[in-house]
């Protein structure tokens, strides 16, 4: 995935924030949520982006049968609510605090626009998390359509550990310090609580990883 679009770990509201630009600091406020707490439902106008600058927001949506369908799990710095800026007019998913202290910087569009006309830099940088974003997107719905759960969970741990692996110095494992619980990587690939944790074990009995509540470790010889 990183060949893709790849940002060199940029947190994007240090870059995308209108708070860092002095035209727009005395207008800019940020919104606090609960977990549970919705930013946006489905079918909500869409007339604004937002950017987390802490905690944790869940994109998804309700099939036909009403069963939640995950399609991120977003983290600090990360953008979300991006298609208002290509014209989309309501939302076709929903955004829900998964975090008890989420804090959210909402950027009109009219305003994201603005910024966007008046710096070419910054508005290459819009364009490109928004193609990454649609790149990933893909590649996790091919993913679950196509593949067994084991699979998912395997393409998962590469895709964690391009965001957020480095190699330990003594061992040279791949080292994980990720922001998922388990529900998270359960709900992102497609599969249950149990099964995760029974497949998680499956690759510790193998000698693939070893795991911890946030941290992953592949061994050398796996990575």
């Amino acid at each position: 995935m990183s060949s893709l679009w790849f940002f060199d770990d940029v947190n994007l509201f240090k870059v995308l924030c209108p708070h860092k630009f002095k035209n727009y600091k005395k207008d800019h406020s940020f919104d606090a949520y609960k977990k549970q707490d919705y930013i946006y439902f489905e079918q909500d106008f869409a007339n604004k982006v937002y950017l987390i600058e802490k905690g944790k927001v869940k994109i998804g949506y309700y099939n036909e049968d009403g069963v939640e369908v995950v399609k991120a799990i977003l983290t600090k710095g990360e953008l979300f609510g991006e298609t208002a800026i290509l014209g989309d007019d309501t939302r076709e998913e929903f955004a829900q605090s998964v975090d008890n202290a989420t804090s959210i910087c909402p950027v009109g569009v009219d305003t994201m626009h603005d910024l966007m006309r008046d710096n070419q830099t910054f508005s290459f940088k819009v364009y490109k998390v928004i193609g990454f974003k649609l790149k990933k997107l893909e590649r996790r719905l091919q993913l679950l359509l196509f593949k067994d759960a084991k699979t998912r969970l395997l393409e998962f741990l590469h895709e964690l550990c391009t965001d957020y692996g480095y190699d330990c110095d003594k061992t040279g494992d791949r080292v994980v310090n990720h922001p998922y619980t388990q529900k998270d990587i359960a709900s992102l690939i497609g599969t249950s609580r149990p099964t995760l944790n029974v497949l998680l074990n499956e690759l510790r009995d193998e000698n693939v990883l070893e795991f911890k509540r946030k941290e992953i470790r592949i061994y050398k010889k796996s990575a």
